[in-house]
């Protein structure tokens, strides 16, 4: 049978349409081991094609599998861990695989010593079944139960000490397990704690795609805690990582090298070693004919860069602004997100605002705010504070967007905090001119601000009150603050330990104290008492 072409589909269901699968599987259980092994070679080879796989798993064939794994022949064990790499590559087979023990069995497989660079024959042996046993539990980990089961069975300091070995076909599989596995943040941490970001970037050094791919991909979720972030600098990782850009053709190792710029670009210190790179440039560079996970990645980075002034002027000369905009129109959520936030940090540079506005980018972001998602909702209007704040006409702007002051204020009917706050840091900024919050006053602005009160989120209170602060310059909103029963709980905000939180506070009472009538609630509800600590007290 093996000098037939068994990656061949046809030779593959030929051998299951006339019965040779239920062959196969039983001869795993003589313990003849010549018939197992040449059982293993063939299953290995046609449990490829999904349909082979599902039918092993109906025929019992992962838990004979199994069990073989505990046999003294290491090349039996190897071939059965890989063929089980093979077919656990859907849910039903993952599961079993873990209910019949399979998980700690192959965890033993790695107990082996790969650093020698020239190994005795048995000793290649025994990396070889490493290798499978590595294979499998990468299928396997593509399981949230699976992941904890090999946490518990000792597999990290395991991995981790394969992470040092010099063979690549070894890596590849290790560290292919353990970015599978690093979407928990209990690996995350033991990713840390057990040293192995250093050689996460000495393997991303080596010339193998795969290889750099998938270290770079363990970094990208890995970096998402500050402390892999500050390693991946010290050990010097971030230059490979801009050298990786290079190999464009290459998008799977293009989407995981920028997902790891992005997530290093969230620490101020890696952003200074990323312009020192001219690393910018490139991720403009990438900014078009790219696919959809590789822009969200680009423009995510480009979003944490643009946080500091320089790389807003770098973005904007690198002719970055036009492509962002370009990115407005699309419907993948992750891409809005990211966009909104790099267009909104970039609004921030006067020179780059006017090309935004000419573009007709503030429009685009406006219109996001109908966007059935709660997070490109909030990013939207988070990037919206900026565009208003940096734009001459400002008032005119936002007037000339029909139905656009009505989105925001309807955005405070939102269960989801993230918007609320950005629904009222946006109308902050809408209220500076007095036509517009005048029109934003008869869309209800008050009452809806007043039920949002009650929160005991610190984020949304800073910028609830800096809202009502601003709805106050419209004189008539000061007592009608206080008949909907907002002065009160406003008070409580004094209690606070944030101190953004307290100076918007302040301000929002010192407005709302124009009205005897809040200056009254005020004190009944002990303001004086909590007054003297803070930044700037009510005059009532």
């Amino acid at each position: 049978m093996m000098d037939f072409n068994l990656a061949q589909e046809t030779c593959q269901m030929a051998i299951r349409d006339v019965g040779g699968l239920e062959v196969l599987i039983n001869l795993l259980d003589t313990e003849e081991i010549r018939c197992q092994i040449g059982s293993l070679k063939i299953l290995r080879k046609i449990s490829q094609n999904s349909q082979i796989r599902r039918a092993i798993a109906d025929l019992g064939g992962l838990q004979t599998m199994v069990k073989i794994l505990d046999s003294p022949v290491v090349e039996l064990k190897a071939l059965a861990a890989e063929t089980i790499a093979n077919v656990a590559r859907f849910r039903r087979a993952r599961r079993t695989v873990r209910q019949y023990g399979g998980i700690k069995r192959l965890v033993e497989l790695l107990d082996c010593a790969p650093d020698a660079t020239t190994l005795s024959e048995e000793q290649e042996k025994e990396v070889e079944a490493a290798r499978c046993g590595a294979l499998a539990l990468w299928s396997c980990s593509k399981s949230t139960r699976n992941k904890e089961a090999i946490r518990q069975a000792g597999g990290v300091p395991l991995l981790a000490r394969l992470l040092k070995s010099p063979h690549e076909n070894l890596l590849i599989p290790v560290v292919g397990t353990l970015q599978e596995c690093a979407s928990e943040a209990s690996y995350r941490v033991a990713i840390h704690s057990e040293g192995m970001v250093k050689d996460l970037v000495t393997n991303l050094n080596r010339d193998n795609e795969e290889l750099q791919m998938h270290c770079a991909s363990a970094i990208f979720k890995c970096a998402e805690e500050k402390q892999t972030r500050d390693l991946v600098r010290q050990y010097q990782g971030l230059k490979p990582l801009v050298s990786l850009l290079s190999k464009a053709g290459n998008k799977q190792l293009l989407a995981a090298t920028t997902g790891a710029i992005w997530k290093c670009s969230i620490s101020i210190e890696n952003v200074a070693k990323f312009q020192e790179y001219q690393t910018l440039d490139i991720l403009v560079g990438l900014l078009t004919d790219q696919p959809e996970e590789v822009l969200v990645n680009v423009v995510g980075a480009l979003g944490e860069c643009a946080q500091g002034a320089a790389n807003r002027v770098t973005i904007r000369k690198s002719g970055g602004i036009q492509p962002l905009v370009n990115l407005l129109t699309g419907t993948n959520q992750a891409l809005l997100v990211n966009v909104t936030r790099a267009v909104g940090a970039c609004a921030r540079d006067l020179d780059t605002m006017a090309i935004i506005d000419k573009l007709d980018g503030v429009r685009l972001l406006w219109s996001l705010l109908k966007n059935p998602g709660v997070e490109v909702q909030a990013s939207a209007a988070w990037a919206i504070c900026p565009c208003i704040q940096n734009t001459k006409y400002a008032g005119e702007m936002v007037r000339s967007f029909v139905g656009g002051m009505e989105l925001i204020v309807n955005l405070l009917k939102s269960t989801n905090k993230e918007v609320l706050a950005s629904a009222c840091a946006a109308i902050t900024k809408i209220a500076i001119d007095k036509e517009n919050l005048a029109v934003i006053t008869d869309y209800g602005v008050v009452p809806m601000l007043a039920n949002l009160t009650n929160t005991t989120d610190d984020r949304l209170r800073r910028h609830l009150a800096e809202a009502i602060a601003g709805c106050c310059m419209w004189v008539s909103n000061i007592e009608s603050f206080g008949e909907v029963r907002a002065v009160a709980p406003l008070v409580r905000y004094l209690k606070s330990q944030d101190r953004a939180v307290h100076r918007a506070t302040a301000e929002a009472l010192f407005q709302l104290s124009k009205s005897p009538n809040n200056c009254i609630t005020m004190h009944e509800s002990g303001v004086v008492k909590v007054r003297s600590a803070r930044d700037v007290p009510p005059r009532c």
